[in-house]
């Protein structure tokens, strides 16, 4: 790795531009990704600092601007609900540590993934995949701001609230007798004294306390995509609709959108924000309408404790699990921005570089209670197209956030929810892949099922799930085309058939010669396990000739279940006295052959020919002199030849 402190100050003023430009479109992005979670607007502000300095400096994309972006909020929001019910915390600062963990583990883990180059690993990831991904994000975006656009609260929800107290009050009772285990009260079976403690405890526990854990498993309830499915028709039938909220939520849309055609030199998102915020300032009273509410000032705060997670057992494995989806996600979201950054600068990333420096990010990002972020493609896109070119301008984008921050952090408080709402739709809908939608009838049906699949579990199960789904499914489909094109590709016929078929150019001057006596295999694509089935079969269902000659040499991989099938066909065929040679054979399987004893055990190296021509010579002697004892697998004396069998053609 290059010295990431050795900066390229020749472009300077494109840089600044750059930077500039993009973390003013970051700013209400960065804003609203914050308040999709329980951490805040502000954890979103935080994370878009810290990353979009460290990972500049770090990374290995010059014009890559990173920071929170859609699919990595989705995670961190159920990375945040995860850890408050796994601690059974009350707010969400309880449950802190367990969250800045995950987020730290998460980029220490991406940082690992550069370390051990799985960086050039990520573009054998299907587009099927991305694709139905990408579009799952922008779904679960779009359904989870459907409340905050209608300005429904399940908390203020009184029949869903009261629904809840039943639960609530077994919750804080379970929560009772877990803290009574830990403190050894508890010992095996609960005698009438046990009992009478925990009754005792619970009988403290007041009806405003069971009121707040029924708000808060009320709010539980209806969030998410399946929550805010199930429960979509509450805010209709309860009269929780805040029309205010909701014309402010449409009327940022419909700037977003509408003032793109009108000028792109200003961030239509910004002006939105911008607007709507007076608006509600100057013209809604407050309380009317929900608003961010009051933030820090001043620098963020700084978090160590949580490393002392990581010596919980009991939630350790929950850590692993959601910080492996955010690395994973985070390296997959950030190497595709670097992919689209390649294209636009004709320049090429370094993918481990990257993944180090999104890592580090992450990791600091930890440390001030920020949201983990990747790159992201609008930002480094724009920051393209305002002049940056190096990784000064994603670090200016960064210290241009900071000094927001530090300037204008007490404005923030007055941003209605609506906007950050309407602003958080049209991201969502912009990252849904219409192109492929419009490419579904066209495209072939196994992609289309993988790109739909994913779609759906991604949007109803899990992101890790649906993309680990997506994978084996997609990988399966190419295998059995694979193996149906090497199928296809591999015939087999006599050489007489291939004279009026298809033979290759080489082999139509023996025909008149050998006439029936002699096969031909002809092998297109790797021998691998997907073809191993169908290459048995033709094997078994050859008559009985005189020799067999394989072709391998447009064979460019053969794995270890193609080479114990041609060691089962090769048996097979000397049983029946059918002789075997192969031709053209690649130098890399020769030694695999050899390594397993296929060669000369079953197949002498002498029979193992560098070009046909060679092959045809042996068996215009041979076939006329009966000379084939050794090769069909039975000894003769005579000297063995080697060399020519593995240099390639």
């Amino acid at each position: 790795m290059t010295n990431p402190f050795i900066f390229d100050f020749s472009n300077l003023k494109g840089d600044f531009l750059g930077g500039l430009t993009a973390g003013v479109v970051a700013l209400p992005l960065a804003l609203a990704f914050g308040a999709q979670t329980a951490l805040g607007p502000m954890a979103g502000l935080y994370g878009a600092i810290a990353i979009a300095i460290v990972a500049a400096l770090f990374g290995g994309t010059k014009t890559q601007v990173s920071g929170p972006t859609a699919p990595m909020t989705v995670v961190s929001s159920a990375v945040i609900a995860n850890a408050m019910v796994e601690t059974g915390a009350e707010t969400v600062t309880d449950a802190i540590p367990l969250i800045l963990a995950t987020f730290f583990l998460a980029g220490l883990i991406e940082m690992i993934f550069g370390v051990i180059k799985l960086g050039k690993y990520i573009k054998y990831i299907p587009y099927p995949v991305v694709s139905g991904f990408m579009s799952g994000i922008g779904v679960i975006i779009v359904i989870t701001q459907l409340f905050p656009m209608l300005g429904y609260d399940p908390q203020e929800d009184t029949q869903l609230v009261e629904s809840r107290m039943i639960h609530a009050e077994e919750q804080i009772l379970e929560g009772i007798i877990r803290e009574e285990e830990q403190r050894g009260i508890l010992k095996g079976v609960m005698d009438g004294s046990v009992i009478a403690a925990t009754d005792a405890a619970f009988s403290k526990v007041t009806d405003t306390e069971i009121r707040s854990e029924a708000k808060r498993q009320a709010k539980r309830q209806a969030s998410g995509t399946v929550g805010t499915i199930k429960n979509f028709l509450r805010p209709f039938q309860t009269n929780g609709i805040n029309w205010l909220n909701f014309l402010l939520a449409i009327g940022t849309i419909i700037v977003i959108y509408g003032f793109k055609r009108i000028t792109t030199a200003v961030p239509s998102s910004l002006v939105a924000l911008v607007i709507f915020t007076l608006v509600a300032f100057f013209f809604i009273a407050p309380g009317v309408i929900p608003v961010i509410g009051e933030v820090e000032k001043g620098l963020p705060p700084f978090y160590f404790g949580f490393f002392s997670e990581f010596t919980n057992a009991s939630y350790l494995m929950r850590i692993l699990e959601f910080a492996f989806t955010l690395a994973a996600l985070g390296a997959i979201d950030s190497l595709l921005t670097s992919v689209v950054a390649d294209n636009l600068t004709k320049t090429k990333h370094d993918p481990d570089r990257e993944l180090i420096g999104q890592g580090i990010g992450n990791m600091a990002a930890a440390f001030i209670g920020g949201l983990p972020g990747a790159g992201a493609t609008m930002r480094t896109v724009i920051n393209v197209n305002s002049g940056g070119k190096t990784r000064i301008s994603g670090m200016v984008a960064g210290f241009f956030l900071l000094a927001v921050l530090l300037g204008l952090s007490g404005i923030v408080q007055y941003i209605p929810n609506g906007v950050l709402a309407g602003i958080l739709i049209t991201v969502g809908i912009g990252i849904i892949d219409y192109k492929g939608f419009r490419h579904l009838l066209a495209i072939p049906k196994g992609d289309a099922v993988v790109m739909l699949l994913v779609l759906v579990l991604t949007v109803f199960v899990g992101l890790l799930e649906a993309v680990a789904f997506g994978m084996v499914l997609a990988a399966m489909l190419f295998m059995k085309k694979s193996a149906d094109m090497v199928a296809a590709g591999s015939s087999t016929g006599s050489f007489k058939e291939f004279s009026q078929d298809k033979p290759w150019e080489d082999e139509g001057d023996l025909v008149q010669r050998v006439g029936d006596r002699v096969y031909i295999k002809h092998m297109n694509g790797p021998l691998f396990f997907g073809f191993v089935s169908s290459f048995q079969a033709i094997i078994q269902n050859l008559p009985n000739v005189e020799v067999i000659i394989i072709r391998m040499g447009r064979v460019p991989y053969v794995d270890q279940s193609g080479l114990y099938a041609l060691e089962d066909a090769i048996l097979d065929l000397q049983s029946r006295g059918i002789a075997v040679a192969f031709v053209g054979m690649k130098p890399q399987i020769y030694s695999m052959m050899e390594r397993i004893n296929l060669i000369p055990d079953l197949v002498d190296s002498e029979y193992s020919f560098k070009t046909f021509k060679k092959c045809r010579t042996w068996l215009s002697k041979h076939l006329e002199e009966g000379g084939l004892e050794k090769v069909s697998g039975q000894q003769q004396d005579g000297p063995v030849r080697t060399g020519d069998n593995i240099d390639e053609v």
